[in-house]
């Protein structure tokens, strides 16, 4: 059903004896156009122009590559789905809308119709004419609306089902995205908070290793510290004990002198 849709679709906006690209398309990625130009029996030129009108509306995408062997791109086309549902379901929507307004004037308004030439017109043009043909000069009859009025209202049915399965399918891709959307950001957010934890841990272990060599430095290098201090120390003390005694025995032999 939903192939059939956009076949049509496409017709109404490539033109007649295009919906063939859909089948070509439809469910794959990146399709060489010289592929499609072989398999809609057209040339490059005229398969590309269609492509160009479908890639206007967003309802398909290319890439190209540069052929290594003949020096010249390539281009490779993928249909987006989703893009043509919601174009499809737009002009569903508006098929709906031109069909209500006709019911409603087949509902509301009196049509005459001259059999010989199989012309109908409404009550205005009738009254302008004198009711009578304007081609044969027949005189124009009631027109009954009953049967336009039950075709309408079959199509109308008809197209709010198409367009409920095209909403429906549309529900159910979006659905999709977002749950896809949402597993991603999750992914994402997991990676930053373990890309700030691993931050964390660097910045702590940094100061960690920072408090240990102020707080607690080499032990060799400490020892032989306090050691060359204490000998200094000792050196200082010994000498300023050994100046004080001579100092002593000079006095001592200065009193004994003058006596």
């Amino acid at each position: 059903m939903q192939v059939k849709l956009l076949q049509d679709l496409v017709e109404e906006l490539a033109g007649v004896g295009t919906n063939r690209i859909v089948d070509i398309l439809y469910s794959k990625r990146d399709v060489n156009e010289f592929f499609i130009a072989k398999k809609m029996d057209l040339t490059i030129n005229q398969v590309r122009n269609i492509l160009y009108k479908l890639s206007a509306d967003g309802l398909v995408t290319f890439i190209r590559k540069k052929d290594k062997r003949k020096g010249w791109y390539i281009y490779y086309w993928t249909l987006k789905i989703e893009k043509c549902l919601v174009k499809l379901e737009q002009s569903l929507i508006n098929k709906i809308e031109n069909l209500k307004s006709i019911l409603n004037s087949r509902e509301t308004k009196r049509f005459y119709v001259c059999k010989s030439c199989s012309i109908e017109v409404g009550e205005e043009k009738a009254l302008e004419n004198g009711f009578s043909c304007e081609e044969c000069a027949e005189i124009y009859e009631l027109s009954d609306n009953s049967n336009q009025i039950r075709d309408t209202k079959a199509k109308i049915v008809k197209v709010e089902k198409d367009l409920k399965l095209i909403k429906d399918e549309l529900e159910v891709i979006r659905s999709n995205d977002a749950k896809k959307r949402a597993r991603s950001d999750k992914k994402e957010a997991k990676e930053v908070e373990s890309k700030k934890a691993l931050i964390k841990a660097a910045k702590i272990a940094a100061r960690k290793s920072l408090v240990k060599k102020v707080v607690k430095p080499n032990k060799k290098v400490f020892k032989k510290d306090v050691k060359k201090k204490m000998n200094v120390k000792k050196k200082f003390i010994k000498k300023k004990t050994s100046k004080n005694f001579k100092k002593i025995i000079k006095g001592i032999k200065k009193i004994t002198k003058k006596r």
